[in-house]
This record gives structure tokens, C-alpha cells and sequence, in this order.
């Protein structure tokens, strides 16, 4: 029996932040990120959700973060693990990570 089940939340946009014009897309630091979490930890259930900032849905508590992001010109992507912020702009996998098994999570190595 492994961890529960923890999501990794990244809120981002189409477009991206100004400061972060070299750096991949949303999307892709998403994907690269299902990705990657996906070989450290095979076979542990992560869910990962994408969302909007301009365009958020889901719970209150996503929609009102998402506008935190606008409103306090977060580098975004963000990168958030159990309503904590892991990554900004560029995230760093080994600070995800490590945030990942402070819950139990077992890397592959």
C-alpha cells in the first residue's frame, strides 16, 4: 500500500510570463513534469492537474489561487503540492521531489 494519493497542481497560461520568455511553455513543463514524476515514482498514483490562471476551474480554493498568481505576478508556472507552492517560472524536479516523499513517496533511483 503506498502513500495516499497527493496532487501536484500547476497553474499556468497560454501565454508566457514576461520575465520567462526563453523558458518552455505551460503546457510543456506540465507534460515534462507528468513525465518526470512518472519515471521517479513508478507505480505510485500522482494526480496532476493543469490550470488556467486566466480561465480557472475547479474549487474555490483553485480559482482563488490562480488569481493570487495574477494579482501578486507569480512566475508562473506554479507548482503547487497540497496548497504549497514547490516551483515558480523554471521548477526544479529535485525540490518536487523531495516535497513528494516527505509523503511517502519512494523514488526509483
Amino acid at each position: 500500500m503506498g502513500p495516499k494519493e497527493v496532487e501536484v497542481v500547476l497553474y499556468g497560461a497560454e501565454t508566457l510570463c514576461p520575465s520567462c520568455v526563453n523558458l518552455p511553455s505551460s503546457k510543456e513543463t506540465f507534460e515534462w513534469l507528468e513525465a518526470a514524476i512518472s519515471r521517479k515514482f513508478p507505480n505510485q498514483s500522482v494526480k496532476m492537474t493543469y490550470v488556467d490562471i486566466f480561465q480557472p476551474t475547479g474549487n474555490s480554493e483553485t480559482i482563488t489561487f490562480a488569481k493570487r498568481v495574477i494579482e501578486e505576478e507569480l512566475f508562473y508556472p506554479v507548482v503547487v503540492i497540497n496548497e504549497k507552492i514547490v516551483g515558480e517560472g523554471n521548477p526544479r524536479l529535485k525540490t518536487i521531489f523531495a516535497e513528494l516523499e516527505k509523503y511517502g513517496y519512494i523514488a526509483e533511483s
